[in-house]
């Protein structure tokens, strides 16, 4: 497993489907910006999720920033398969502005997605994302930059993860 060499990476949690209806969750470290303007993610996703199978349906996802408080709901989403875990968390699911999957109202923020290009590689798809709304809590960020006290969530391995310490330093 190569490809832990990378890690730690932050950990998102992706939300699929549509509110009120079918809606699933699931913990993803494979997430990216390849766009500023505009704003273009990619995030793969393994056919064998049902995630996958609410994305191919609804071609749109939310990718949602995680807090070290959400942590036990990251295990959950992330280990646990099927709709039915979402009862074990804590997750508020509320509409999102522009596309009909929910946001997690309790995320340090929320960027609604949807699918502008699907590219299979290995065993999973990269899903190619214009971002068209997001959210965020105002104490988690000043001017788009993450305060690190806020306690954003990054992946370590299997079931160990870390947060940022508030110690940083600027190159002059």
């Amino acid at each position: 497993m190569a490809y832990r060499l990378l890690y730690p990476l932050r950990t998102y949690l992706v939300v699929s489907g549509k509110f009120g209806e079918e809606v699933n969750v699931m913990a993803a470290d494979w997430v990216t910006v390849v766009s500023a303007k505009p704003l273009i993610i990619v995030v793969a996703i393994a056919p064998t999720r049902y995630t996958y199978k609410l994305v191919e349906r609804y071609g749109e996802l939310v990718i949602s920033v995680p807090s070290m408080d959400m942590l036990q709901d990251v295990w959950v989403v992330g280990s646990e398969h099927g709709p039915e875990k979402l009862r074990k968390t804590k997750l508020e699911l509320v509409p999102a502005q522009k596309v009909g999957t929910p946001i997690i109202r309790n995320a340090l923020a929320n960027l609604e997605c949807r699918v502008i290009g699907r590219h299979p590689y290995g065993d999973h798809v990269l899903y190619v994302c214009e971002v068209v709304a997001y959210h965020y809590k105002e104490g988690a960020y000043k001017e788009f930059e993450p305060k690190l006290e806020a306690g954003f969530l990054a992946h370590i391995a299997w079931n160990k993860f870390t947060t940022f310490m508030s110690e940083y330093r600027e190159v002059q």
